[in-house]
């Protein structure tokens, strides 16, 4: 009788642990939507006072922006954002898309792993170089052979750095539609007479068209919320982007340009610019959610076989195969094109930065009149270890209970798993900006890396919390039966046998975290500073990570040549956390 109450009393404990757990892993997973509601209010509360003073429309339609006569209108900069995120995503979602279909379709098997890696690379670099290789490289390239009246700046050099920057984005997701459309359409195709090509272009590529169309949106997010590389050769000029080297001004790098200066009526204006921006990510979130139907895409090749008779489909898939063979080519230059883009860059950043680079200048004494990376190696450090001390148990928490806790179709982790992304869409500059509002003003936290690695926190929040749980879904379901089957509540089996099993996941969680701490700067700038004489004594000094580095030496404009040197040591961070990634993946590949 003792013994029965005993294990009654014992199983009443675990089934109360288990309601905690649940409670609180519930309790992390709502806090990506707290926090984009969080984001988007305050940032609407510091810039109220502008919206009222200046009023909504004249704001938002208005064409001047002059701190002298206190008159702030962004309609030239919604133009120019316009613009460029047009004229971007057309030439980098073309090339991207033709990259996919090649890396899918075309890529030699011996090439594909290696040339996969030469998209992640594209995508790792960070923003700030691309700037600098567009400043010192692409603009003199394109007086050279244009001619223009000024120095380059303008809509081709931003289209072209541009499109290059949000290749990687739409081109990986395209990958992975192409790559989850079912063999049997290509079979199908192939059995209706259709040739490789055929099938290709006109079944396989229809077929995956809302992940191509989630893509190009994305990609859309990517170039909309751009901020360093644009605001380096934009020009910033008061004009309209209708000429190829007019300067004109976007709405990232209006903040840019003017916050250092602002006088608080200003910063309240340029925080009101922000917040349209943010408007503009959440109506595209919203588009991006209305495509992402499950299988939508992939009722294309069955649908045109119940449209006519099987004479007419016949008829309609045996068309002549010229086009298809031609964008066949045109896939493979395109391909080529990304591959030679990419080690031209990473060359000629290398070759520029490496002989400028000495241990006095990597690791030497810092001082006032003495330029070394020792602050940076410092901080960059410090800001990686709060911001994954504050994401993680918050991004493993949201993970395990969507992957453990929720329920098949349930509405609570279908609203996480939005927020978690369109809290992964929001550009940095915003991210900067609510920083600055809340942990550097409202919390009196100042400029300090505190105030920059909790916003770090808040941007690498949505990849710990995606990547774990991919990495948590790919635990076989036998494991934790086994574990149920010896008498391990769920909670224990949670951390003794699932956590473990997802440990190459989780790895490679914190590395691609990293990444995107190492390569930050727009929000760092905005929360942290860009001090870089000493080396920080504690999380209340204000410090320069790398990214902000290169920014501070290219804006002086007189130490081009360490914008170099810390750019090639920022590459090579970017090749050692792309290698690294890859090992965690072929670790987590060898497991199963």
């Amino acid at each position: 009788m003792r013994a029965l109450t005993k294990e009654r009393a014992l199983l009443s404990v675990s089934i109360s642990k288990d309601a905690a757990a649940r409670a609180v892993f519930t309790a992390l997973a709502a806090y990506s939507a707290f926090a984009v509601f969080t984001i988007a209010g305050y940032l609407l509360y510091a810039s109220a006072g502008a919206f009222k003073s200046i009023g909504i429309a004249e704001f938002i339609f208005g064409t001047e922006w002059s701190a002298r006569t206190q008159t702030f209108g962004i309609a030239r900069m919604i133009v120019g954002t316009a613009v460029l995120t047009a004229s971007s995503v057309l030439l980098g979602g073309s090339l991207a898309v033709l990259t996919a279909v090649w890396l899918v379709f075309y890529c030699p098997r011996r090439l594909k792993k290696l040339y996969t890696q030469v998209v992640n690379l594209l995508a790792g670099i960070p923003s700030i170089v691309y700037g600098l290789f567009g400043y010192k490289f692409l603009m003199p390239l394109l007086v050279d052979v244009f001619h223009p009246d000024n120095a380059g700046f303008g809509l081709l050099a931003c289209t072209l750095i541009l499109s290059v920057m949000i290749l990687p984005t739409v081109a990986a997701i395209t990958k992975n539609s192409l790559e989850a459309v079912p063999m049997h359409y290509y079979e199908g195709a192939l059995a209706l007479g259709c040739s490789k090509n055929q099938a290709v272009w006109n079944v396989l590529l229809p077929a995956a068209k809302s992940g191509v169309v989630s893509a190009v949106i994305l990609g859309i997010g990517r170039a909309v919320g751009e901020t360093m590389a644009v605001q380096m050769i934009v020009g910033n000029g008061s004009g309209y982007p209708f000429g190829a080297f007019l300067p004109f001004t976007t709405l990232t790098s209006n903040i840019v340009q003017n916050w250092g200066y602002a006088a608080p009526a200003e910063q309240s204006a340029l925080i009101a610019d922000g917040f349209v921006l943010l408007v503009f990510i959440l109506i595209l979130n919203v588009c991006l959610v209305a495509v992402k139907r499950p299988n939508g895409g992939n009722r294309f090749f069955s649908r045109r076989l119940k449209e006519g008779s099987p004479a007419d489909t016949l008829k309609s898939y045996r068309r002549t195969g010229s086009a298809q063979d031609i964008l066949c080519i045109v896939s493979w230059v395109a391909a080529a094109l990304v591959a030679f883009v990419l080690v031209f860059i990473v060359v000629f950043v290398l070759a520029k930065g490496i002989p400028h680079l000495s241990v006095d200048f990597l690791f030497g004494e810092s001082g006032n009149a003495h330029t070394t990376l020792a602050p940076a190696f410092v901080s960059t450090v410090m800001l990686a270890v709060l911001a994954l001390a504050a994401a993680l148990p918050l991004g493993i928490g949201a993970a395990i209970y969507l992957n453990e806790y929720a329920k098949k179709g349930s509405l609570f982790a279908k609203a996480v798993r939005m927020f978690a992304d369109t809290l992964a869409g929001v550009p940095s500059i915003i991210f900067g900006l609510f920083g600055m509002v809340f942990f550097v003003r409202r919390m009196n936290m100042g400029y300090s890396l505190a105030s920059g690695g909790m916003t770090l926190a808040l941007i690498i929040l949505p990849t710990i919390i995606r990547s774990v749980e991919q990495s948590l879904s790919e635990v076989p379901d036998s494991m934790r039966e086994a574990s149920f089957a010896l008498g391990a509540g769920k909670l224990r089996t949670i951390f003794t046998v699932v956590l473990p099993q997802a440990g190459a996941g989780i790895a490679t969680s914190v590395i691609l975290s990293v990444g995107r701490i190492v390569n930050e700067s727009a929000a760092l700038i905005f929360t942290v500073g860009s001090a870089s004489t000493f080396v920080p004594q504690g999380y209340g000094d204000s410090a320069a990570s790398f990214a902000v580095l290169i920014w501070k030496f290219m804006s002086n404009g007189l130490q081009v040549n360490e914008a170099y040197a810390t750019a090639s040591v920022l590459l090579v961070f970017v090749i050692v956390l792309n290698l690294l990634v890859s090992l965690a993946e072929r670790s987590k590949m060898k497991s199963k």
